[in-house]
């Protein structure tokens, strides 16, 4: 926590907050601190009751439905009864008229092309250059580094000329399928040259030409001998490079040394999920590497195999188009900012009555004031919008608190109505059931709506506590109510207009290293509707980037637009296990999962303040965690123990167990402290424990309040 504040107007503001909004953040802006400070304590007094009430409503809600399934245990629930009653409680609302949204300039990033989403911890400046950097990445280094090619040499240091070529043949044979050439192959191809605005390929002394002219796009160089080549199917684009000098050219005969492709589309730099940010020396290092991010002067130093290396962001890449004139293309990902949700408050500033600030309340308007200097330069956004993803909004009110939060922020800041984009991030139950009047309280705004698989988990076994032990986790992807969760949020969002328009979004892939794998399976996401979805990493982005050269996404959601929509009431069918007969090995192994990826995560978000890692599952396979896997995790014990599967001691035990099995994992890290030499006095340990055994009392089982209070903890011991 802060220890030194400054009286500002009604505010106690801390003194690292203070500086850094004064000296940086509005540096350079048409905007005084003093007139940025007192709009803003103006409009937080205005907000911060408001924001308390809709957090109440929740508290409330969710008694009513707890007491309604005390009153009916024992009893199979009357999916009729239940609808009229989350009816009478304002839990479900009722469905307005149909509407199409009318969210105006946004980037074709959002509105035209499809493909991959990176997620980053704006915390970590390298990670989110090298995301914003990730609009192009070498297809070639990302096949070579990955199990999509099969070779004896996959993890070696040594270049394996063999696998290398195995790259290569990959490359060539997507190309026959997707950019094919008319009469031949792509394979030992012998050159590329622009001959009356075409490409023409050159094999065997003949020439050919591509089946589609309109896929090649423009080139660098001479137009005998060009330097790359560029391509474009479904929107996105490949850059092929020609240097017959590189290492990598030696055997080809056209000398083409990599193929680049365009891959993460668009990016969330994230305040949330994937960041440890529990006090103002975290909020203003988030804050400082977003403000970098829009001014485009961020960097960073750091050493890699012995050498000093700088990253910065990349610049467009210019080209000549096929008609002689200038071409560039925007060199980075179309970066967009996760804001947090209602729920968290800091102590960065304290208000007139001695609260915390509402954490997505400072954050609206520092995140915006950040985006103001790109506003002036336009080099993320080109047609003037600013893009926050806003997580964990329950129902349509607070959507229209959401509204109502940005059209201040556009009221303080001097900026045009509606500049403020929102993307809805369709994570909690209440949101799903009521999707379509949540989109409506921001039909001007939304950009994006899109589900996440654990926090909904997390959130359908906490409201639904009363109700019974749930199924098993492995067992929900398969349940009722999910197939219709992820159908509604496509069949809601192309019913409201967003076809074209707006995004729609799919999860995460969590296994970074399993790329065979996501390649086999995320294609299922644009099958599904889905014109972005999420990826771990920029080599995951380049791969999954593949898919949507595959397939025309916004073809398939015309088709999907006729299909009949998901029903409400297999929506709210509950997922609990009717008389289950679980073995007590099946049970331990259960919990055991869920213990040791929880462990595996709270470890470092509290000991190192990581809140997003590669961590090892039980089986050591390695997974991106966030708070999201730990909603989930926490929720699952806690509902299990609570219906008598199993018991405290039981769960202590394999806590420890766990712990002892996550420290053995982590001993090739020199910061790790083990919790097992010392359970009674590891801050980690204790607050995995407390996630559990307090599980059911969290406000809608969220884990950030333990997590922020023994971070806090944790922070104070260091210092």
């Amino acid at each position: 926590m802060s220890k030194n504040y400054q009286n500002v107007n009604n505010l106690k503001i801390s003194e690292e907050l203070l500086s850094f909004v004064n000296n940086e953040l509005l540096k350079g802006l048409e905007i005084s601190p003093e007139k940025f400070w007192s709009g803003f304590d103006n409009a937080v007094h205005e907000l911060a009751p408001k924001n308390k009430e809709l957090i109440q409503i929740r508290e409330d809600l969710q008694k009513k439905i707890d007491d309604w399934h005390i009153k009916n245990k024992g009893n199979e629930i009357n999916i009729e009864e239940y609808k009229k009653f989350l009816k009478e409680i304002g839990y479900l609302k009722d469905e307005g008229p149909d509407f199409k949204i009318e969210t105006k300039n946004v980037d074709d990033e959002i509105s035209k092309i499809a493909g991959p989403q990176l997620v980053v911890p704006i915390m970590n400046a390298r990670y989110a250059l090298n995301a914003a950097n990730a609009r192009w990445v070498s297809l070639y280094d990302s096949l070579y580094g990955t199990d999509i090619i099969e070779s004896e040499e996959g993890g070696s240091e040594r270049y394996d000329p063999n696998r290398g070529q195995e790259v290569i043949k990959y490359v060539r044979e997507f190309f026959d399928k997707y950019i094919p050439i008319d009469g031949t192959s792509w394979k030992n191809i012998a050159g590329l040259k622009i001959v009356s605005k075409e490409l023409v390929i050159l094999k065997d002394n003949k020439e050919y030409k591509l089946k589609n002219a309109d896929k090649f796009i423009g080139h660098r160089g001479d137009v005998n001998k060009p330097e790359a080549v560029i391509l474009k199917n479904n929107n996105l684009h490949f850059e092929i490079i020609i240097n017959p000098k590189a290492f990598s050219a030696a055997h080809d005969i056209a000398g083409i040394s990599d193929v680049i492709a365009e891959s993460a589309v668009s990016t969330i730099c994230d305040n949330e999920d994937s960041v440890a940010a529990v006090d103002a020396e975290d909020k203003v290092a988030c804050y400082r590497n977003w403000l970098g991010l829009m001014k485009g002067d961020l960097k960073i130093q750091f050493e890699k195999n012995g050498k000093n290396l700088e990253r910065k962001l990349n610049p467009d890449r210019s080209y000549i188009s096929k008609d002689g004139k200038g071409l560039k293309l925007h060199g980075r990902s179309l970066l967009l900012i996760r804001n947090v949700g209602h729920l968290m408050k800091n102590s960065s500033i304290l208000l007139k009555d001695g609260s915390e600030v509402p954490e997505g309340i400072m954050d609206a308007f520092i995140t915006t004031a950040a985006a103001l200097h790109d506003l002036k330069k336009k080099k993320n956004s080109r047609t003037g919008s600013i893009y926050i993803v806003k997580p964990k909004m329950h129902g349509p009110d607070e959507c229209a608190f959401t509204n109502l939060i940005f059209s201040k922020v556009e009221e303080v800041l001097g900026i045009k109505n509606f500049s403020l984009k929102c993307a809805i991030m369709d994570e909690e139950r209440r949101t799903s059931v009521n999707l379509k009047e949540c989109i409506r309280a921001l039909k001007n705004r939304v950009f994006f709506v899109n589900t996440g698989f654990l926090d909904r988990v997390g959130d359908e076994m906490h409201t639904s506590m009363e109700a019974g032990p749930m199924i098993k986790k492995g067992d929900m992807k398969s349940s009722r109510w999910i197939k219709a969760y992820e159908n509604n949020n496509v069949d809601v969002g192309l019913k409201c207009g967003f076809g074209g328009v707006a995004q729609v979004g799919k999860g995460m892939w969590a296994a970074p290293d399993e790329m065979k794998k996501m390649l086999e399976e995320k294609i299922g996401h644009l099958k599904a509707g889905a014109n972005c979805a999420w990826v771990p990493s920029p080599t995951a982005a380049s791969l999954h980037a593949l898919h949507y050269h595959q397939i025309d996404v916004f073809d398939v959601q015309k088709k999907i637009a006729t299909r009949p929509p998901a029903k409400l009431d297999d929506l709210l069918t509950i997922p609990v296990a009717n008389r289950p007969n679980w073995s007590v090995d099946e049970i331990n192994l259960e919990i055991s999962n869920s213990a040791q990826s929880l462990l595996g995560y709270v470890v470092r978000w509290i000991d190192q303040g990581v809140g997003c890692s590669k961590v090892p599952d039980i089986s050591n396979t390695f997974l991106m965690e966030d708070r999201a896997t730990l909603r989930i995790s926490s929720q699952h014990i806690a509902n299990w123990l609570y219906h008598g599967v199993t018991t405290k001691i039981q769960v202590l035990e394999i806590m420890k167990q766990m712990a002892k099995i996550v420290d053995k994992q982590n001993e090739g890290d020199k910061k790790y402290v083990k919790m097992s030499d010392d359970f009674e006095n590891s801050i980690a340990f204790k607050t995995a424990c407390d996630l559990i055994f307090k599980g059911k009392e969290q406000p809608s089982g969220y884990t950030e309040p333990l997590l922020h209070l023994n971070r806090l903890e944790k922070k104070a011991s260091q210092n």
